[in-house]
C-alpha cells in the first residue's frame, strides 16, 4: 500500500518516523488521525515517543525486525516506550537514522564508523554491516530507503554504489526522487515491505517509481 501525507505541514515523513515490519515509531506531536493512517499503510502497531528528547526521531533511529538502533542520548523513559530491544550506539555519529541504511538482511553505514561501531551495529541489528556511500554522500539513511523487498536511492547514485547496496541488503535497488524532485529519499518517506507513506508533494511519476522499486504490486 502506497499513500501520500504531510504532517503539520511537513512532507518529510522520514525525519520524524521510523518503522520495521511490526513497529512504527512517530514523534509525539503527530496527530492521531495521521498516526492511524500511517500505521494502516504499513500494517504495524504505532508508538509515539521522542528520542534523545528530540522530535527528529527518524534521523536518530535505524531499525529492522531484530532491533532498534538509536542515538546514545536516548532516555530510559523513551526506551521503555519503544518496547522492542533498543541499542544506543556509543559513537560521535549519533544520528543513526541518517547514517545507517538497513533491512532484515544487511546494513550499509556511514564510512566514518570505526570497526567497533561497525561490530556494534551488526550485532544490534543481527545482520552483516558494511561501510558505503550513495551518490558520494556518507549519510546513507537520509538519501536512501530499504525494505525486505527493495531499496530506493538518490538519483545520482553510482553503479558501484548501487551494486554494494544490492549485495549488502539482498534486494533490488532503484533510483528515484520524492517530494517533487527531492533526492533525500530516506527523509521523504517511511516504509516497510507491506507499504509506504511518502511526502504529499511526491508526483505521480515518482509514486510509480517508488511503487515499482519497493515491490508494491
Amino acid at each position: 500500500m502506497l499513500r501520500r501525507l504531510e504532517v503539520n505541514g511537513n512532507p518529510y515523513l522520514g525525519v520524524f518516523c521510523a518503522a520495521n515490519e511490526d513497529l512504527l515509531l512517530l514523534e509525539s506531536s503527530v496527530p492521531k488521525p495521521a498516526v492511524k493512517y500511517i500505521a494502516e499503510a504499513l500494517g504495524t502497531r504505532a508508538v509515539q515517543t521522542s528520542v534523545a528528547h528530540s522530535s527528529v526521531l527518524g534521523s536518530l533511529v535505524a531499525m529492522n525486525s531484530n532491533g532498534v538502533l538509536t542515538s546514545p542520548f536516548v532516555e530510559e523513559r523513551e526506551v521503555e516506550a519503544i518496547g522492542d530491544p533498543v541499542y544506543p550506539l556509543p559513537h560521535r555519529l549519533n544520528a543513526v537514522g541518517n547514517n545507517v541504511l538497513c533491512n532484515d538482511r544487511g546494513a550499509v553505514v556511514h564510512p566514518g564508523y570505526d570497526d567497533d561501531a561497525l561490530a556494534f551495529i551488526s550485532e544490534a541489528l543481527g545482520v552483516p554491516a558494511v561501510r558505503g556511500t550513495v551518490a558520494g554522500i556518507k549519510t546513507v539513511g537520509a538519501v536512501a530507503v530499504a525494505t525486505n523487498k527493495g531499496a530506493l536511492c538518490h538519483p545520482h547514485a553510482k553503479p558501484a554504489e548501487m551494486d554494494l547496496l544490492k549485495e549488502a541488503l539482498g534486494v533490488p535497488v532503484a533510483i528515484t526522487t520524492a517530494n517533487y524532485g527531492s533526492a533525500l529519499v530516506g527523509a521523504c518517506m517511511v516504509a516497510n515491505s507491506k507499504g509506504a507513506v511518502v511526502g504529499s508533494k511526491t508526483t505521480p511519476i515518482e509514486l510509480g517509481r517508488i511503487e515499482e522499486g519497493l515491490g508494491y504490486f
